[in-house]
């Protein structure tokens, strides 16, 4: 992903400090950085690296990430269920009454799980005051134009305390991802106006930098739930309804139980994907972990299979009879598509793994990816392509000349030169666990 020189130079000048700059600063912005990259779960360095670059250079909420704590501190909560708020200006890029939508849309995510309730007047001083404005906006702490910063808050407290201010630098959206969902960002804000901080979780929507996801299909993630009732109390005004939606809870990549839904490979590192999120793992370091729209925000969540065409250098998610085609960051012009245009047949409906082999350029199925044909024989039974491999396969990828095949709870490794299982490893065998 490209970095504005502008950002980097500002990231470059904290790392080189001029002149007589004291080795107590220096070694005061190590801990801090440190601190940060033990939040985000990057490798704990205190240095700058790529990985705690792209960290600093998303799209993010100004309220400081590094917390002891899932709430700004002891007490500081409102001490009333009953709230206000008011919308004091508009941005120009919606209209009013999508802004007026959105903000009591985003206050409701909080009143659905609490007793919290909210109601808006149109003058005088509010619990929660909602502002739009840029650069320098009245608070000591000025926004940084477009990107970057997207909105901060305040914890609840008289005055200021509550209030939401967004970057009016940005273009906030309704709903399209060629924006910021205003929804998404407002919610997020109304999370630390109810005394919520940042979260390490990577699937909250507390979790300090932007990821879009639909609101019209949005569920306040489990973590979430569990912070802000440890508030404010469950809402004993909801009877209990099976048809209500699960709060999503982030998957655990140690959990013994954990199967996988897809695996590929991505220049060089390895992907796990599961459900909404996805692991990606370089060499020997230690496991990352990002909601899949927060890289791709068209690519689809709960995916089928996955494999990545090195001599292309695209990967190819497969969903239901769809494939997405990926470049980076991009999604490649024209995807998704029908499974049937890479050749498979129609009556096949749904494609469990995907193996692509980097010495004969296909996948298992077997498909040409030269010719864009189904091989003639093909599909086979799993224990027909892989002689001694039984049993549903989930998940499928190559790494460093072996073939590793997901079962289950269970990997199991496959020598291509011998065609013979060598091991059958657990789950976690590449999380480290």
């Amino acid at each position: 992903m490209p970095l504005s020189s502008r950002r980097t130079g500002k990231h470059e000048d904290l790392l080189q400090p001029s002149g007589a700059a004291s080795k107590g600063r220096t070694s005061h912005m190590s801990v801090k950085i440190a601190e940060m990259q033990k939040f985000f779960g990057l490798e704990v360095t205190g240095s700058v690296d790529q990985e705690t670059l792209q960290v600093m250079m998303k799209p993010r909420c100004g309220v400081p990430d590094v917390a002891q704590y899932s709430t700004f501190g002891e007490g500081l909560k409102w001490q009333k269920n009953q709230l206000t708020y008011r919308i004091v200006n508009y941005t120009p890029d919606m209209s009013q009454a999508e802004v007026d939508e959105v903000i009591e849309k985003a206050l409701q995510v909080w009143a659905r799980v609490t007793p919290l309730r909210f109601t808006r007047i149109n003058s005088g001083e509010a619990d929660i005051m909602v502002s739009f404005g840029t650069g320098s906006h009245g608070d000591f702490y000025p926004f940084d134009g477009p990107d970057g910063t997207l909105a901060h808050a305040f914890a609840p407290s008289p005055g200021i305390g509550g209030d939401a201010h967004f970057d009016d630098d940005e273009f906030f959206t309704f709903r399209s991802t060629n924006g910021y969902v205003l929804f998404l960002v407002a919610a997020h804000e109304f999370g630390h106006s109810l005394g919520l901080s940042h979260s390490n979780d990577p699937g909250a929507l507390m979790y300090p930098t932007y990821s879009y996801q639909d609101p019209n299909t949005f569920v306040l993630p489990k973590d979430d739930v569990d912070g802000i009732q440890s508030l404010y109390g469950p809402n004993t005004d909801v009877i209990p309804d099976k048809s209500n939606p699960t709060p999503p809870a982030t998957p655990n990549a140690c959990d013994p139980s954990l199967v996988l839904d897809a695996v590929s490979t991505l220049r060089g590192e390895n992907i796990f994907f599961k459900k909404s999120f996805f692991w990606r793992i370089s060499g020997s370091s230690q496991s990352e972990q990002h909601l899949i729209k927060s890289f791709w925000p068209e690519a689809p969540d709960n995916i089928d299979a996955a494999y990545e065409n090195t001599a292309q250098d695209k990967v190819f998610l497969i969903k239901d009879q769809k494939v997405w085609a990926l470049f980076g960051y991009d999604l490649v012009k024209g995807y998704p598509k029908s499974l049937s245009s890479m050749g498979l047949p129609t009556t096949v409906k749904k494609i469990s793994a995907a193996l692509y082999d980097q010495k004969t350029v296909k996948y298992v199925c077997s498909y040409d990816e030269r010719r864009k044909t189904m091989d003639k024989g093909y599909p086979k039974l799993v224990e027909q392509g892989f002689p001694g491999v039984s049993g549903k396969i989930t998940a499928a990828f190559q790494y460093r000349g072996m073939t590793y095949l997901f079962s289950g709870t269970r990997v199991i490794e496959y020598s291509p030169t011998s065609k013979k299982v060598t091991r059958v490893l657990n789950n976690g065998y590449f999380f480290q666990c």
